[in-house]
């Protein structure tokens, strides 16, 4: 009986024991839990505040626009992909972001084109890629080539074209494949809304140095300096808000830059003083399909702003010379176009 009572209190002691285990084993856990959950938000707020140092343009809205939200057509002799409303392609999201109101991307077959079609009232400008882009003037037959950029051009990598179309006019652009390479011609097709309807009708070319695009962002086209009431003087002597750019008749700049990887380029919104409206500009960005999908950027150091080959983002809540910085993150350079408005 002895015998009995001692075995049942050895029993009763192990599981007496057992049950402290237990009660201190769950308790550890739970310290352990506790620990791990303030540790997981201490470390998400330092992450938060780390992102927030990293940008540097905290009151900015960055909206992403994925690639595959774009329109496409494919015409055979023309791939072309629209981020806003083109054509036969309609979306009530995406029909212009302040003074832009076109952004083609266009695949141009060797021998095929635009043949003579009529602008009016729109501000257009072509921006060279890849290959080759013939422009001719209404009255410039082929073979009657010109010296007269005006009136006859090809363009290749680096060029600009721009065209007022005003009260009226007519042009055609065609890869004549001039050098026999069966290159296709990839360039964007840009359209901008004039600050005045029946402008006279002007064209403007111009190259851009590659070599300065890998050094920072370049400025291609800037308000005319004479702004909306221009004389037909001012309108002739065609005089841009900043020299060596392009003229254009809407409060607005153009900039392309080639980011080369692991380097960030700042740009600095409104193109300093070259525009009047300097608060709550609209900036468009867009990387061009140039390397294979491999380019990549991220813009203002933040995680849920990069951008991939054929990309666009929004940016909004911006001021002139607020500075935007984008980082070429990828496996290979970025080439990235930026269209600034009012």
């Amino acid at each position: 009986m002895f015998s009995n009572l001692l075995h049942q209190k050895a029993t009763l002691i192990t599981i007496i024991t057992a049950l402290l285990t237990a009660i201190t084993a769950i308790y550890m856990l739970s310290s352990t839990t506790t620990n791990a959950n303030n540790t997981t938000e201490e470390s998400m707020r330092a992450s938060n505040v780390l992102k927030t140092a990293m940008s540097n343009l905290t009151h900015a809205k960055i909206v992403p626009r994925p690639s595959k939200t774009r329109g496409a057509a494919n015409h055979g002799w023309l791939d072309t992909k629209h981020t806003f409303s083109f054509g036969g392609w309609y979306d009530p999201r995406y029909t212009q972001f302040g003074s832009l109101r076109v952004l083609n991307e266009d695949r141009v077959e060797p021998g095929e084109g635009f043949p003579t079609h009529f602008h009016q009232n729109a501000e257009i400008f072509s921006y060279i890629l890849s290959g080759e882009l013939t422009h001719r003037d209404s009255m410039q037959k082929k073979g009657a080539e010109s010296n007269d950029k005006d009136k006859f051009f090809r363009m290749h990598r680096g060029d600009v074209q721009f065209t007022t179309g005003g009260k009226g006019i007519s042009h055609s652009e065609f890869n004549e494949d001039s050098e026999g390479k069966k290159e296709w011609t990839h360039f964007l097709q840009i359209w901008a809304l004039p600050w005045k309807r029946n402008l006279p009708p002007t064209y403007h070319t111009k190259t851009f140095s590659e070599e300065e695009k890998r050094k920072g962002f370049v400025t291609i086209i800037t308000p005319l300096k004479a702004g909306a009431n221009a004389t037909l003087e001012e309108e002739k002597a065609a005089i841009p808000a900043q020299e060596g750019t392009i003229p254009v008749h809407a409060d607005l700049v153009f900039s392309a830059g080639i980011i080369p990887v692991g380097e960030t380029f700042n740009y600095n919104v409104g193109g300093g003083d070259a525009v009047s409206s300097k608060s709550d500009r609209k900036v468009y960005i867009h990387v061009p399909e140039m390397k294979g999908g491999k380019a990549k950027i991220r813009l203002d150091g933040r995680e849920d702003a990069t951008l991939m080959e054929g990309d666009g983002a929004y940016v909004t809540h911006v001021n002139a010379n607020d500075v935007l910085r984008f980082e070429s993150v990828g496996e290979a350079e970025a080439e990235v176009v930026v269209i600034d408005s009012e």
